[in-house]
């Protein structure tokens, strides 16, 4: 899971050219580009009520209060329920899924992810069934709710970075589709105005209803929606 809560700046890893002063001039540039977004973003997060509060409370991650908030609005999570996090990396959705008195939960992600009392972690590919099977091990039954915050990390192209997340909702939903008990719900996170239509009308072909929410902890620069989907028609 690549958010913005989840990627961490590195410097320029570029190789000496050998092309003298031009060459250092454009790493120089670089750098100092790189060293203004570093900047600001650090400057951002130490603003932030979010990532004060969720320090303050013990959560790894603002992302935390997403789903608090989204549950708030909707009623999401219910005691007893069995729930699957893919991209759970660093755990924040988990604690938040724990504390509401899940039953059961599990997460997978591409990044190992510190443990977390309550909950069944798999580092692996949603992408492999064998990872799969692994993950949902830790569930005597079908899952009630499936979770998605994966984002693709971005390339800078508009275009391209809109291609890999959709390609990442719609392996979400699938996924959905494929393993939630009757009833079930599902909650993504999407990109870009909202679902594309090909997965929009699959979820309205499988679900009672389907909406999409940006809670206030969603930064108001940033693109992302979720996608809400609710009553899983078996």
């Amino acid at each position: 899971m690549a958010d913005e809560e989840k990627r961490r700046w590195k410097g320029p890893t570029g190789k000496e050219g050998s092309s003298g002063r031009q060459t250092g001039e454009r790493k120089i540039h670089a750098h100092h580009a790189k060293s203004d977004s570093s900047k600001k973003w650090l400057e951002r997060q130490l603003a932030d009520p979010y990532v004060r509060k969720a320090k303050d409370e013990g959560f790894r991650a603002r992302a935390a209060y997403k789903l608090l908030e989204i549950d708030t609005k909707i009623g999401l999570l219910k005691r007893g329920q069995r729930i699957v996090d893919l991209g759970c990396a660093p755990g924040g959705w988990l604690q938040v899924a724990v504390a509401k008195g899940a039953l059961e939960v599990v997460g997978i992600d591409l990044l190992p992810v510190d443990p977390v009392e309550g909950a069944h972690i798999i580092q692996g590919d949603v992408n492999e069934p064998d990872d799969v099977a692994r993950m949902l091990k830790g569930l005597t039954g079908k899952p009630d709710l499936v979770l998605s915050d994966m984002a693709a990390n971005t390339t800078g192209h508009k275009q391209t970075d809109h291609l890999r997340t959709v390609a990442l909702v719609e392996m979400a939903a699938a996924f959905a589709v494929e393993h939630l008990a009757p009833g079930g719900s599902f909650c993504s996170k999407v990109f870009q105005g909202g679902t594309t239509k090909d997965v929009l009308d699959m979820l309205k072909a499988n679900f009672k209803t389907v909406k999409h929410i940006k809670p206030p902890a969603s930064r108001a620069g940033s693109p992302e929606i979720f996608v809400i989907a609710k009553g899983f028609r078996a």
